[in-house]
């Protein structure tokens, strides 16, 4: 047992000064003023830092140098979750692009056992693909682009959301029973890489799509005549939608108007690649080179191909830059995921009984420690 004091406190639901946070094994015991704190529980001194819940990335490709879809094993995952510590994510989603279906099962497999004993950290997996619009399919590889099978739908449904948390479709090539087979299943549905019209968007939420991945980009536009895929996330006040706040996928204008229209339900997300908390030149995804150079990641032809951005920068631009205040930038980065895939009961809030996933975080941003599971790691004295 242990307590984090001098910090004030970001909780989700109010800002706290002159509380502590008391920690045993990997949970929140308690949050109480600090001048009524045992003298007997050991202190950590913050000395006047932030602390918030840990982000939770729900779309991340690789980072530290390694791609999921290349070495689809717990050691990718391992290199992952250390990578993102730095950075204050402590829970994310694996995110398997466009593959075969041998990939999908591995991945399957791999994730279900590695949330034997880290089910806090990777919270599933997120399948982004491969029943994708081929005219909207990025940089994923055409060739594994395909219709939905009900073979492989059947065991992605069966292995349920302890194990697939997320599946992005496009739902203008997926039947409305299939979007209902995976979503009684538990797992969350998200639209992307989807040319679908406003109209097929609207059904498609009806059946059971409760998310969008990466808004604006691979998916139809809002326009007068045709709101798209855009402007149906925009009319229904239900839906998530990831966002990738980079200022190369989107530009941060267009993150601040959409967080003014969907407020609790906008997402922060990084789409990171191995380039993400590793310095490299160039890596290899849906069959293409892609090129790093000064935070933008992409292909010979132009096309973005996921990105180098980490969650903390993804805060800093939306703070600094698109000026949205820092405890719902915040939320957006830990409690609104934690609700989008419905984990909100014991992660993305700072409460008794929660799992002790935390951010510290100094006046300018920067992140200079972690808790991961009741475990302070502090970043200041390790450098």
């Amino acid at each position: 047992m242990y307590a984090l004091t001098n910090a004030t406190l970001f909780t989700s639901a109010a800002e706290l000064l002159g509380h502590a946070i008391i920690i045993e094994g990997d949970r929140i015991i308690d949050v109480v003023p600090q001048t009524t704190l045992p003298e007997y529980i050991p202190t950590i001194d913050l000395k006047n830092c932030i602390v918030a819940p840990g982000f939770i990335d729900l779309q991340l490709n690789g980072c530290g140098g390694v791609m999921f879809n290349d070495t689809i094993a717990a050691d990718t995952l391992d290199t992952m979750h250390r990578t993102n510590l730095s950075s204050g994510t402590t829970s994310f989603l694996p995110t398997l692009i466009t593959a075969p279906d041998e990939d999908m099962l591995a991945a399957m497999q791999v994730v279900t056992a590695y949330r034997q004993h880290s089910p806090h950290n990777v919270l599933g997996l997120h399948l982004e693909g491969p029943y994708l619009n081929p005219r909207r399919k990025g940089i994923h590889n055409g060739n594994y682009v395909r219709q939905p099978d009900a073979a492989m739908l059947q065991k992605i449904a069966h292995a349920g959301r302890d194990t697939v948390k997320l599946l992005t479709l496009a739902p203008e090539v997926t039947q409305l029973d299939d979007i209902r087979l995976l979503a009684d299943a538990g797992i969350v549905v998200s639209a992307g890489h989807t040319d679908a019209d406003y109209e097929t968007a609207i059904a498609s939420f009806e059946a059971g799509v409760s998310m969008a991945t990466h808004l604006f980009n691979a998916m139809s536009p809002w326009q007068g005549r045709s709101p798209g895929m855009v402007g149906a996330v925009f009319e229904d006040e239900n839906v998530y939608a990831g966002i990738i706040a980079d200022g190369h996928h989107v530009h941060l204008a267009s993150v601040g108007l959409a967080h003014k229209i969907k407020r609790d339900r906008l997402i922060l997300v990084t789409d990171a690649t191995p380039a993400a908390g590793a310095t490299i030149a160039s890596f290899r995804i849906g069959g293409q080179e892609v090129f790093c150079q000064a935070g933008k990641c992409v292909s010979a032809d132009g096309t973005l191909g996921g990105s180098a951005l980490t969650m903390i920068e993804a805060v800093q631009n939306c703070v600094e830059i698109i000026g949205i205040p820092l405890a719902e930038v915040l939320r957006m980065a830990s409690f609104y995921p934690a609700q989008a895939i419905a984990v909100d009961d014991e992660l993305g809030r700072i409460v008794p009984g929660y799992i002790a996933n935390l951010v510290v975080l100094s006046a300018n941003l920067a992140v200079v420690g972690v808790v991961d599971r009741g475990t302070w790691y502090d970043f200041v004295s390790e450098s």
